[in-house]
């Protein structure tokens, strides 16, 4: 949960500012990351399967709209 609420607090900075490739990649590397260990966790029974849907969801979510504005970015130059 922490490094949720972390990946999006760097989500919302991300929009206050110019964000380069590098740290667009970083961040969906650690949104794939989030996800992986969220499924595991519902698979192994960590967290409960209606909660690990929800954020995994919400992980999903987020790298599509971080995918987005990545080939956003790459488009305009």
């Amino acid at each position: 949960m922490y490094k949720l609420i972390i990946t999006i607090g760097a989500l919302i900075s991300m929009s206050y500012g110019q964000v380069d490739n590098q740290e667009l990649s970083e961040t969906l590397n650690h949104i794939q990351d989030m996800r992986e260990w969220m499924i595991e966790d519902r698979n192994n029974g960590v967290i409960d399967s209606v909660y690990a849907e929800y954020y995994i969801l919400w992980l999903n979510n987020s790298e599509d709209l971080l995918i987005e504005h990545f080939n956003k970015l790459n488009t305009n130059k």
